[in-house]
């Protein structure tokens, strides 16, 4: 898997490629059309003032698009995202299963901050999504602000992205209590309290014992202000054993959850260790250094952020 992909994906997905497919936007009517199942299909109306509501887009869509080749489609703005809520988008997509069989990757709420601020983008339960493509391999959301994700099964998933400033618990809870055979790669962007991540390291436990996810190789659970509790929980974890890629990164790590990952189980049989964003020292981080060093493990430790400054912050948080 190539996880570089996926690397702090804060951009609104307007152009180059997704699920490795080049992204288009529906043409205007009678325009002609890229081919369906070549084409990674963005949907998005203009936040503040658009010329047509997402749901007559999606019609256009599904009149003129040979949509049983449609294998991805990414979400963008459904009008005022900071009002609205994404239920609407979720049922048309949800009634519209039998016309999209051959979907294999959905990204929900891929807006710019200029569109509409992560923390303000309005959710909605998405757990009905899953539940209506049981062949589903890729859902990504955005935007923690009222989503709802209820524990679920699902053979086919392999990659689950939540980006928010701010992840509820119940959220997080809920896939520790899914039973996902199949996904590869899971990453959860926790966020701080003053957007609604109230997530604790408790709530983490289902992830961190790695049971209902036995093909996991992946974890990041990243973008926190509680950085130094989840280094120190994933540190003892039984699912790190098998991963190949940790993320600790874009949150309030300092050199107490650094030390908490030096003294934990080994990481060296990791391909990449990614901490980038951080309040560590610059003897943690040349100590960290040193202890991969020749490894074999891709060590980021990028973003050095003033360690003894009055402010610490997570990377995305508005």
């Amino acid at each position: 898997m190539d996880y570089s992909e996926f690397d702090d994906k804060v951009d609104g997905l307007h152009k180059g490629r997704y699920a490795g497919l080049p992204i288009e936007g529906m043409r205007p009517p009678g325009a002609p059309m890229p081919v369906a199942g070549e084409t990674a299909w963005r949907l998005s109306v203009h936040v503040y003032d658009a010329e047509e509501s997402l749901a007559d887009q999606f019609a256009r869509f599904v009149e003129t698009v040979e949509t049983t080749e449609v294998k991805a489609i990414i979400i963008g703005g459904w009008g005022e995202a900071y009002e609205e809520d994404s239920a609407e988008i979720v049922r048309l997509l949800t009634e519209n299963a039998a016309r999209l069989p051959a979907l294999r990757s959905l990204f929900l709420g891929a807006m710019e901050s200029e569109e509409c601020e992560i923390s303000w983008i309005r959710q909605s339960d998405v757990t009905p999504l899953l539940e209506a493509f049981p062949l589903l391999e890729r859902l990504e959301v955005r935007g923690g602000s009222d989503l709802v994700f209820r524990p679920v099964r699902h053979e086919h998933l392999k990659v689950l992205r939540f980006e928010a400033g701010g992840l509820p618990a119940a959220v997080v809870r809920a896939v520790g209590d899914s039973d996902l055979p199949a996904l590869e790669y899971l990453e959860l962007w926790l966020g701080t309290s003053e957007y609604g991540g109230d997530a604790t390291v408790t709530d983490l436990a289902a992830i961190l014992s790695g049971e209902r996810l036995p093909a996991l190789v992946h974890l990041g659970l990243q973008n926190s202000e509680i950085q130094d509790e989840v280094a120190a929980a994933v540190a003892s974890a039984p699912v790190v054993a098998r991963l190949e890629s940790l993320a600790q990164s874009m949150g309030v790590l300092t050199d107490e959850g650094a030390e908490a990952l030096l003294s934990g189980q080994p990481l060296t049989h990791l391909r990449r260790l990614d901490l980038h964003h951080h309040f560590m020292t610059t003897a943690m981080v040349e100590r960290l250094t040193a202890t991969f060093s020749g490894s074999g493990v891709e060590l980021d430790v990028s973003e050095q952020e003033e360690p003894d400054g009055e402010w610490r912050y997570i990377a995305v948080a508005e």
